[in-house]
């Protein structure tokens, strides 16, 4: 008798190694069965490890101009985390009241009520409801981000392996803190069409200068191995205060980090070791034109080492502060415990309403606590999947380590939780809104948003300028250069 085996079906493609495959495929996991009133958590989803953005992050909003400023209009945005261990247990109501304290409860629950608030993307009605392991939180919020200077980002180089740019002041190089599309990655992406950059290094918010990009991930790794050889030179130049010495000061003061989330760093033997050669180009009678060579890239060690020198950036809203004492930080001679540094230099700022100036604003200072809550209700994700001591801090001169040829872990964490915040694709941008002074800005208020019942005064352009500047960065087998700024002229005068 001929035994009868089934045929190919309309599925399987006639492949019997498919059908071989399947059959060796490990069974599909049971979904247990939930007690009775047992809250059921889907299983984590697998998240890129990279970042990229692209034409829908691009359109969550738009710039407009004004009064020499580039500014973003303001946008709905979802921030995303997943329940934090230290959060099982707790309650909703629980974990904002006392890890997000910037806003009181009401403001939590008003949120949950207009559907804001999702719970393993489920509307939340009741923060009672107990967190569990692999909750997935998602909170919608109206995203204001500060005004940024209105020069250009200038496209110095392109070639099929790089973009080299001319990054002016006060922009981020990629997403960080309350800055998202005020940034020369979106800008690049939204003005420019690039896209899939590679960042090979990174400068401070407030330095100006050459800027590199990989196109590939080869040339990124290519150029990486030169950071490790110490194969790169990288020059800047700054205009400080006084008559600099003329010979060549070497400084290799070690260099520690007293607030990620401020900005702040000075000099101390617990550091990280470092080592930066000076050359004074010039001196006008008041102020004197530096060349800078890092050997190192330690965060703010430029402007750290020259104010240990006693000659600080003219300009330097961090470094040339009064916080810092009579002798604003001279030989290291600070007489305040880190606690007190933050806080005079931050009523420092607020006094002057130059917060901004600092990437930070009011809902984001809570010195006492700066390592466990937000700074505000636009934060309330996004410090928790980023580390908060990282949530507002953007990177230093030059973030990838000459010594080790990386990032520092806590940028690290920054551009890859990056890649998971995302933007509510059913949630449209504001119009039509009345804050903001002409045409351009018109958008419509948000009812529950802080900031919209905010009036800020904006930075004028001047404020948005650091006189420190990458004129050159070169490399085994490139040299990229950009112009001298007007301000290191040697006959300039503020």
């Amino acid at each position: 008798m001929t035994e009868l085996r089934p045929g190919p079906g309309p599925d399987s493609g006639g492949s019997e190694d498919a059908v071989a495959a399947a059959a060796a495929a490990p069974p599909a996991p049971k979904k247990r069965r939930l007690a009775a009133g047992e809250r059921y958590v889907p299983p984590p989803r697998k998240l890129s490890s990279g970042v990229s953005f692209g034409a829908v992050h691009f359109a969550e909003t738009s710039y407009y101009f004004e009064g020499g400023l580039r500014k973003v209009r303001p946008y709905y945005f979802d921030f995303r985390t997943y329940c934090k261990g230290r959060w099982v247990g707790r309650s909703l109501a629980h974990v904002f009241s006392t890890e997000f304290r910037a806003q009181p409860l009401a403001c939590y629950r008003a949120a949950a009520r207009a559907g804001r608030l999702r719970l393993n993307e489920q509307p939340v009605h009741d923060l009672d409801t107990v967190l569990k392991n692999n909750d997935f939180l998602r909170n919608t919020v109206h995203r204001h981000e500060p005004p940024v200077t209105a020069q250009p980002v200038q496209i110095l180089v392109e070639d099929d392996e790089v973009v080299v740019v001319d990054k002016p002041s006060s922009l981020p190089v990629h997403p960080c803190g309350r800055f998202r599309h005020n940034t020369v990655i979106f800008i690049l992406g939204k003005e420019h069409n690039l896209t899939e950059l590679h960042t090979i290094h990174r400068l401070d918010r407030m330095t100006s200068g050459v800027l590199m990009f990989a196109k590939t991930a080869e040339v990124s790794k290519r150029i990486d191995e030169q950071v490790r050889q110490r194969q790169l030179e990288k020059e800047y130049v700054c205009r400080v205060v006084g008559e600099f010495p003329e010979n060549e000061v070497v400084c290799e003061e070690p260099i520690l980090v007293v607030s990620y989330k401020v900005g702040v760093c000075r000099v101390d033997p617990k550091g990280k070791s470092c080592k930066t050669i000076f050359q004074r180009l010039s001196y006008n009678g008041k102020t004197s034109v530096v060349k800078c060579l890092p050997h190192t890239g330690r965060t703010h060690q430029i402007r750290v080492h020259l104010q240990y020198l006693g000659y600080p950036i003219v300009n330097d809203p961090i470094y040339n502060m009064k916080a810092w004492g009579p002798e604003r930080g001279k030989g290291g001679k600070i007489d305040k415990t880190d606690e007190e540094l933050l806080k005079a230099l931050v009523e420092e700022h607020r006094s002057k309403q130059s917060l901004d100036v600092l990437g930070i604003s009011e809902e984001d200072l809570n010195l006492n606590a700066e390592n466990k809550e937000c700074g505000n209700s636009s934060d309330c994700m996004e410090s928790v999947q980023v580390d908060p001591i990282n949530g507002n801090s953007c990177p230093a001169e030059d973030t990838k380590d000459p010594e080790k040829g990386e990032i520092p872990t806590c940028l690290q964490n920054s551009d890859t939780n990056l890649e998971t915040l995302e933007k509510n694709k059913e949630t449209s941008s504001c119009e039509n809104w009345d804050g903001l002074v002409g045409e351009k800005g018109s958008e419509e208020k948000d009812p529950l948003c802080v900031e919209c019942k905010i009036t800020r005064r904006d930075p004028s352009p001047k404020e948005l300028v650091m006189y420190l500047h990458a004129l050159r960065y070169k490399g085994a087998e490139f040299e990229y250069c950009s112009k001298m700024p007007e301000w290191a002229m040697e006959d300039w005068e503020e």
